[in-house]
């Protein structure tokens, strides 16, 4: 039997945040690791999080494979990592982790991905959270869903508990979610494996993941990279588009709707986007955000959310003609064909043939040479 642990007292309803800070940098491959510097000086980090904690390092891994704008560029955990260290943050305080999830592993993906050089020379430790304690937790906030979705309890790993959190993701689109970032980069580390039972109700879950996260860490900070960003059918099978961008913030709703107004998107069309602005769990009206570093206010990138071959399958069972088949699909020992399906067309199907010709266009731009010297 699991562990249980009881949230403290039952924190008062948020009040809206009428404004918020995102700060934007652009930036190149030779200066990227000071302009990660830069961006997370002009978000105010160190005001956020205390060198007297210890910080977790959410990376993100979409794919075990390296695809470009997938998952957690090398550069960029290199500038977060080199920046906090320089400002006196302990190795041993910074904790870098990631998840497992039915489709990638993590530290395969920690190579493949360069991280694990990037950790080793500045004397960190990874720590896949499949190799830590989980225990289930009570969460005192309203959620929406995941109390339904987990009746026997969310299980969390027993090392966030009182633990600052420093987020990494990239600027990309999501078939589930139209875009991804700072929320659903939680989505991977505060729910185990069988957390594709949240995507029917995948923006609910990533507001639940916001309360969640008020409750569980003292700081939450975000660090994002858009050198290269992520358009149409994400967060995998992506056509990879360098934009020289790297973004920062405390308020993770902020960021996530100024990443998807860079899209092109309108950030409260987007329904966490909008559900979390309307509960107050922060702001995604761009109206109330201040934009600090470079002039992006003409950006807009014109990507569009497609779903690939597999969301749309997973979507057409939980919400479609499939549904009356969704418990036997995807809620019993027969499950196991859906991870093996999506492996066979992702990584013996899509990666050789259309993915390892848009890897080899990156490859020819400068960033793709920055790839290859880690």
């Amino acid at each position: 039997m699991p562990v249980v642990i009881d949230a403290p007292a039952t924190p008062e309803t948020p009040s809206r945040r009428r404004t918020a800070r995102v700060a934007v940098v652009r930036t190149r491959p030779e200066t990227v690791i000071e302009d990660y510097a830069r961006v997370m000086d002009l978000a105010g980090y160190q005001a956020v999080l205390s060198r007297d904690r210890d910080t977790l390092l959410k990376l993100n891994l979409s794919w075990t494979k390296y695809f470009p704008a997938c998952s957690s560029q090398p550069w960029q955990v290199d500038g977060v990592v080199t920046k906090m260290l320089g400002d006196g943050f302990a190795p041993s305080r910074l904790l870098p982790v990631e998840n497992k999830t039915v489709v990638t592993e993590p530290r395969e993906g920690c190579r493949n991905n360069r991280w694990e050089s990037v950790l080793a020379r500045r004397g960190l430790t990874y720590t896949p959270l499949t190799d830590v304690e989980w225990q289930v937790y009570r969460f005192s906030s309203p959620l929406l869903k995941l109390n339904a979705i987990f009746p026997e309890g969310i299980q969390i790993p027993a090392i966030y508990p009182g633990r600052q959190i420093v987020h990494l993701p990239t600027v990309k689109t999501h078939g589930h979610a139209v875009m991804t970032g700072s929320v659903k980069n939680s989505f991977g580390g505060l729910l185990r494996e069988v957390r594709h039972y949240a995507h029917k109700y995948m923006h609910e879950v990533l507001v639940d993941l916001l309360y969640m996260q008020r409750e569980l860490h003292p700081a939450v900070f975000t660090v994002m990279d858009g050198t290269v960003a992520g358009d149409g059918a994400g967060p995998r099978t992506m056509i990879p588009v360098v934009k020289n961008l790297i973004l920062a913030a405390e308020d993770s709703i902020a960021i996530d709707a100024i990443a998807a107004r860079l899209m092109g998107f309108d950030p409260l069309s987007i329904p966490f986007l909008r559900m979390a602005h309307e509960r107050g769990l922060g702001v995604a009206d761009p109206r109330d955000i201040e934009l600090v570093g470079d002039d992006v206010s003409r950006e807009n990138f014109g990507f569009r959310t497609k779903r690939s071959l597999v969301i749309w399958g997973d979507q057409m069972i939980r919400r479609g003609f499939l549904r009356p088949l969704e418990r036997i699909l995807l809620h019993s020992p027969l499950m196991v064909w859906a991870p093996f399906a999506s492996n066979v067309y992702h990584d013996w199907f899509w990666y050789p043939t259309v993915g390892r010709s848009r890897i080899r266009t990156f490859m020819r731009t400068d960033w793709g040479a920055l790839f290859r010297r880690y």
